[in-house]
C-alpha cells in the first residue's frame, strides 16, 4: 500500500485478503485471526500492521517483489493487453495475491521462511499468551491464540491402497445392519432387480415368509439421486453446512453472511421458505448448526466461544439466547458479551434435547446443559490440536460421545466411568485430521472424515484403549499440508501403524474446507450407503465394500446458473487466478423417507457464492417426463430467479418471470407472503 495512512476497519472491511481465507479453520498467523474481523460492537480502530505492507507488495511494477529477512521472491508475469470494455482491472496489470500466498502455502518453502522469520516463532507466541494472561480480567481487545498446525514429518513405508471391494464390509452388507443384499436366484443369474420387478414381487406376496419387510424395504435402497437438480437455491456468500431434520420436515442452511434459513420441507420436492436467524457478532462464518430433535429450536455457533439458541417458530421474533461455553462446569457466566476466546468448530443436540456437545479451537470437548443455561463437563488435555466435529453415539443416550481432532484421532468418552478424565478409548487410523464424524446412531458403529483423502468405518468394539493410546504419538503421521490451498501429494500417503477402521472409502476430495460425511438414512435408503461431499464439485455414494454406488454431480448441474457479477473478486476463494465457476461440496443430507439428497456447497464463479441443490432419483434419465421445468433457479427466500447465466432462461414464461402486483412478485405469492 502506498498510502502511509492506515484505513479503517470499516473502510476496508470490503476488501478481499488472501489472508483470511487462509485461517479459515485451524491457525492464527502473526498479523491476522478471524477474531480480528471488525462487527458491528468493535469500536476500536485496527493497530495490526498490514500484512501487504510487510510483505513490501505492489502491483505498480511488472514484477512486483516480496522482501522477507535476507529472502528476496521475485513474480513475473507477461503483459496482457487490457482495457477493453470487459476488462474488470481497468487495463491494468492484475497480479492476484492469492498466487503469491498459494505459493508461500508450500511445503517446500515453508521450511525455508520459517527459518527466516516466517510466521512467527513460538516463543514469540508464548510472549504474546502471557500477556493475554495478563490481561485476562479485561474482554475488550482479547484476541485468541490458534496455533501453527503440527509439522512432523511421517515415517512408516509408502501406503498400500485399501482393498476394494473391502472383505469386512462385503460382510457387513450380508449381515442386515447395512440393507439387503439381492435375492439369490438374481445373484446366481447376475440379474439386477429393477425397481418395477421389486413392485411387482411385492404385490404377488413372494418373499413374505419372515423376509418380507426386508423385501420392502430394499425397493428404496437403489434409489440412489441423480446428478439434475430439481431446485438450486443461491446465496451471495459460501455454503457452510446444511442437514434435514430427522422427520424430514424441515431444513435448514448456514452460510457465511452469518444468517441461518430455515425452509419446511415437509414436500421433499416443494420447499418453502421458512424463517431466518443471525449470529449477531460473528466471527468468519457460521460453523455449525444442530436441530434439537423436536425441531423447536436450533442452536448455531461461528469462531467464539458463545453459540446461540433460537427458536424455530416463525412467529417468533425473539433474540435468540446466549450459551456460553466459556465458562467453568459449576460456575456462572464471568466473560463480556460477544467476546471470543476460542471458537466453536462442531455442535450436535443430544437424542433427548437437554444437552448440546461443542468441539472448540482449544483442544476441547463441552458438554452445555440448556436447563441450567452452563457447561456441565469440559474435556481437555487430551486432544493435541482442534476438535473439528463431535457427535452422540447413541440418539437414546447422552453418555457415548466421539471427538475427532486435527491431531488424526477419533476418541471415545464414556461419561459413566471419567472419574480419571480420560477417554474410554480410541480409533486410530486416519493419517491427517479429522474434518467430520458422524453415529450411526446405534452406540456401535461411527464414520469420520480426514484431510488424509479417505472416510473409515470404525466399530466401537475394536476400538483401542487408553493405555494403548499412550505408546503411540499421532503426529508421528502428520505432515502439516495446507489442505485449502495445496492438493493432496501421493507421496504423503501411508499405512498408519495402528489402524484399526473396518472399511476405508477413497475417491473423494478433502481440500478447500472441512468437508463433512454421513450414514444414508434407513427410511429412503435402508442403511445402505455412507456418502460425502467432495472438493470436485460432486457427491460421493459408497457402498458398505467401499465400491462405488453412485456420484452426483453438483458442479455439472451448477454450471453457470448464476450471472458473473462484477465484485465477485472481493470474495475469491480461486487459487489459479482465474475467476473460473467452481464447486466445492461441504455437505449434504439425504432425506430420511424419500430418496431427496440436498448439496450444501461453496459454488460460483472463484468459489465466491454458494448454493443449495436438491437432487431426486430419476430412474437415470436426463429429463423429467412432461412440460420444461419453469425455473430451477431460487433466491434464499425461494423465490423464482429469472435470470440464468446472463440471459432470460429459454424455459421461462411469464409465470416464471417476476410478474409484478402491486409490490409483490410472484414468487412471494406463491410462497403464502412470507418475508
Amino acid at each position: 500500500m502506498s498510502s502511509p495512512e492506515r484505513e479503517s476497519p470499516r473502510e476496508s472491511e470490503a476488501i478481499w485478503h488472501p489472508a483470511r481465507e487462509w485461517l479459515e479453520e485451524d491457525e492464527l498467523d502473526a498479523d491476522y485471526h478471524p477474531a480480528l474481523e471488525p462487527s458491528e460492537d468493535d469500536e476500536w480502530e485496527d493497530d495490526m500492521p498490514n500484512e501487504d505492507d510487510d510483505l513490501n507488495l505492489g502491483v505498480a511494477d511488472d514484477a512486483p517483489h516480496v522482501n522477507i529477512g535476507n529472502i528476496q521472491i521475485e513474480l513475473t508475469a507477461d503483459d496482457g493487453e487490457g482495457g477493453g470494455p470487459g476488462d474488470p482491472n481497468g487495463g491494468h496489470t492484475r497480479i492476484p495475491a492469492s498466487r503469491l500466498f498459494e505459493l508461500l502455502a508450500s511445503s517446500g518453502l515453508q521450511d525455508i521462511l520459517s527459518s527466516n522469520g516466517w510466521p512467527v516463532p513460538l516463543e514469540d507466541q508464548a510472549q504474546l499468551e502471557m500477556e493475554m494472561e495478563e490481561e485476562e480480567d479485561s474482554d475488550e481487545g482479547y484476541v485468541p491464540i490458534f496455533r501453527n498446525r503440527l509439522r512432523a514429518r511421517r515415517l512408516g513405508e509408502p501406503a498400500k491402497p485399501p482393498p476394494v471391494p473391502n472383505p469386512e464390509g462385503v460382510k457387513l452388507m450380508g449381515q442386515g445392519d447395512f440393507g439387503t443384499n439381492q435375492y439369490y436366484v438374481d445373484r446366481l443369474k447376475k440379474r439386477k432387480r429393477g425397481l418395477s420387478t421389486s413392485l411387482i414381487w411385492r404385490e404377488m406376496g413372494i418373499d413374505n415368509h419372515g423376509v418380507q419387510k426386508r423385501a420392502d424395504q430394499s425397493i428404496s435402497q437403489g434409489l440412489i439421486p441423480g446428478s439434475a437438480a430439481d431446485r438450486i437455491i443461491h446465496y451471495d456468500t459460501r455454503s457452510y453446512s446444511g442437514q434435514f431434520s430427522d422427520d424430514g420436515n424441515f431444513f435448514f442452511c448456514c452460510a457465511q453472511d452469518f444468517k441461518v434459513r430455515m425452509y419446511d420441507t415437509s414436500n421433499p420436492y416443494d420447499w418453502k421458505y421458512y424463517k431466518t436467524v443471525d449470529y449477531p457478532f460473528g466471527q468468519w462464518t457460521i460453523t455449525d448448526a444442530t436441530l434439537s430433535p423436536d425441531n423447536r429450536f436450533l442452536v448455531y455457533s461461528s469462531i467464539r466461544s458463545q453459540a446461540y439458541m433460537a427458536s424455530t417458530d416463525p412467529e417468533d421474533d425473539a433474540d435468540p439466547s446466549v450459551l456460553d461455553f466459556s465458562t467453568l462446569p459449576g460456575q456462572g457466566r464471568r466473560r463480556g458479551f460477544g467476546t471470543s476466546h476460542f471458537g466453536i468448530w462442531s455442535l450436535r443436540f443430544s437424542g433427548d434435547g437437554r444437552e448440546v456437545v461443542a468441539g472448540t479451537s482449544e483442544d476441547s470437548v463441552i458438554v452445555y446443559d440448556l436447563e441450567t443455561k452452563q457447561p456441565v463437563l469440559n474435556l481437555r488435555d487430551r486432544h493435541q490440536h482442534h476438535v473439528n466435529a463431535v457427535c452422540y453415539g447413541d440418539t437414546s443416550s447422552p453418555h457415548i460421545l466421539y471427538s475427532g481432532s486435527d491431531d488424526t484421532t477419533l476418541r471415545v468418552w464414556d461419561r459413566r466411568s471419567m472419574g480419571d478424565g480420560r477417554e474410554a478409548g480410541a480409533f486410530m487410523g486416519h493419517t491427517e485430521g479429522l474434518t467430520y464424524v458422524d453415529s450411526k446412531g446405534d452406540g456401535r458403529y461411527v464414520l469420520s472424515n480426514s484431510k488424509d483423502q479417505t472416510m473409515k468405518l470404525w466399530d466401537l468394539r475394536k476400538m483401542m484403549t487408553s493405555a494403548d493410546i499412550e505408546k503411540i504419538d499421532p503426529a508421528e503421521y502428520t505432515t502439516g499440508f495446507d489442505y485449502r490451498f495445496e492438493p493432496y501429494p501421493e507421496s504423503y500417503r501411508t499405512n498408519a501403524k495402528s489402524d484399526c477402521s473396518v472399511v476405508t472409502f477413497q475417491g473423494h476430495h478433502v481440500l478447500k474446507t472441512l468437508i463433512r460425511c454421513h450414514f444414508s438414512p434407513p427410511g429412503s435408503t435402508n442403511s445402505r450407503y455412507v456418502y460425502s461431499g467432495s472438493e470436485d464439485g460432486k457427491v460421493y455414494v459408497y457402498n458398505m465394500d467401499a465400491t462405488l454406488a453412485g456420484t452426483i454431480d453438483v458442479g455439472q448441474a451448477t454450471l453457470n446458473s448464476r450471472p458473473r457479477e462484477p465484485d465477485a473478486y472481493a470474495t475469491a476463494y480461486e487459487m489459479s487466478g482465474e475467476m473460473l465457476w467452481r464447486t466445492c461440496v461441504r455437505d449434504a443430507s439425504w432425506h430420511p423417507d424419500a430418496p431427496v439428497l440436498a448439496a450444501t456447497s461453496w459454488n460460483g464463479w472463484g468459489l465466491s457464492t454458494g448454493t443449495c441443490t436438491v437432487h431426486s432419483w430419476n430412474a437415470g434419465a436426463a429429463d423429467d417426463e412432461g412440460d420444461p421445468p419453469v425455473g430451477k433457479s431460487y433466491d434464499g427466500k425461494t423465490r423464482r430467479q429469472g435470470i440464468r447465466g446472463g440471459h432470460c432462461a429459454a424455459g421461462l414464461s411469464a409465470v416464471g418471470m417476476f410478474m409484478r402486483k402491486g409490490r409483490r412478485t410472484y414468487g412471494e405469492i406463491g410462497r403464502g407472503g412470507h418475508a
